[in-house]
């Protein structure tokens, strides 16, 4: 709704009080009577046209007061071609606009467009909530005092918002695949949205190679949804999942969508990824995981990524090359890392290897420090078990 109504409106802000109003007249309408047939739609038409009762009042203001005003500079008709056909896909592109600070470009799509919250978003971008709240605000204000427009861009501009845009789907997906908070493991609302955007960037830019290897990524990690947690909604790890249940036409898929990335000769940090994705999906079995070029892949893209995640992630796959002590050190190494601080998978992988290392003690301080860091209730249900299986 805030997607086709911030197409007539030209302004993010009215487009969403504009929503919102609508919500509050079908409070009124639909107990009055009855909620209709296309709820979405009804909402949808309303919103659009108490944007359009505001820019015709703006206008008549304007002609008014010529004087006064400066010239309107919102276009109510919409261009003959428009370069993003998806409405939600072209109001990502819209607010990833270069004029806009880079995480803040980020954080305001997924909090305006995408529905993430506030802290779970904070999550992602390992900061506090209120630095987070800060960032999307300044976001917000930058554009009305800098008087950004609200204009779809044109193809031509599409390629240099490409990255952040890769970067809000990406980090859409990831806050669907874990939800960083709440009762569920997956919030199936948001993978799929961002399964959505994905497709609609694989149709509107097919050569782009990133593109491809985004698309791969989410394929290959979503393939092992169903399987992820046991019939009480209890997390399983990807060691004890039911291979024989994953979704084997997106494995093929994105495998396919790897190879095709691979051969442009231009991989970036998301073909990457989706290599590591790959490894895993094809693997007859945990153990026979080629971990060694797992490592290698992840040395890749660190170069080409110098994430801390990425690195701890690295660790993972050390511990199943050169045994877990090397990984503890590598994984200690990078405790001192003050993004890392609030991250609860860092205490949570440390007590993995401390328990494999045969150092309960230690193991259980570790994990005590990964639920006091964690809000998910399904990631606290298992560590809870893996501290009480210590003792």
């Amino acid at each position: 709704m805030l997607a086709a109504t911030a197409r007539v409106a030209g302004d993010l802000d009215l487009a969403e009080e504009c929503v919102q109003e609508a919500y509050v007249a079908a409070l009124g309408a639909w107990a009055r009577d009855g909620v209709p047939d296309r709820p979405g739609a009804w909402l949808t038409a309303t919103a659009r046209r108490k944007a359009l009762d505001v820019l015709r009042r703006r206008q008549v203001f304007r002609s008014k007061l010529p004087l006064l005003v400066e010239p309107d500079e919102v276009e109510m008709d919409e261009p003959d071609e428009v370069a993003v056909p998806d409405d939600r896909l072209r109001l990502v592109f819209t607010c990833c606009h270069p004029a806009i600070a880079r995480e803040a470009q980020v954080a305001l799509t997924l909090r305006l467009v995408c529905g993430v919250s506030t802290g779970d978003i904070a999550r992602a971008f390992l900061v506090s909530e209120p630095t987070m709240a800060a960032r999307v605000t300044r976001a917000k204000k930058k554009i009305s005092v800098a008087r950004i427009p609200y204009r779809v861009p044109d193809s031509a501009e599409l390629p240099e918002r490409l990255d952040a845009v890769l970067t809000v789907v990406h980090l859409l997906f990831t806050t669907g695949h874990t939800a960083p908070s709440g009762g569920d493991l997956v919030r199936a609302d948001l993978v799929d949205r961002a399964l959505h955007l994905t497709r609609m960037l694989r149709e509107l830019m097919p050569d782009e190679p990133e593109v491809r290897g985004l698309q791969a990524l989410l394929l290959l990690t979503d393939a092992r949804r169903a399987t992820r947690t046991d019939d009480q909604g209890r997390l399983l790890r990807l060691e004890d999942q039911d291979r024989s249940r994953w979704d084997r036409a997106a494995i093929d898929e994105g495998h396919r969508l790897v190879v095709d990335a691979f051969r442009t000769g231009r991989v970036g940090r998301y073909a990457l990824q989706a290599a590591i994705a790959s490894l895993h999906a094809l693997a007859p079995s945990y153990a026979a995981t080629d971990w060694p070029q797992i490592v290698r892949l992840y040395d890749a893209l660190l170069a080409r990524w110098p994430s801390p995640v990425v690195a701890l992630n690295r660790a993972v796959a050390v511990s199943m090359v050169d045994g877990p002590e090397a990984a503890l050190a590598e994984v200690d190494a990078l405790a001192q890392d003050p993004r890392l601080a609030g991250y609860h998978y860092l205490p949570a992988i440390r007590a993995d290897l401390l328990r494999r290392l045969n150092r309960p003690a230690e193991a259980a301080q570790a994990y005590r420090a990964a639920l006091e860091l964690v809000d998910n209730a399904a990631e606290r249900a298992f560590l809870t078990t893996r501290l009480t299986n210590l003792t």
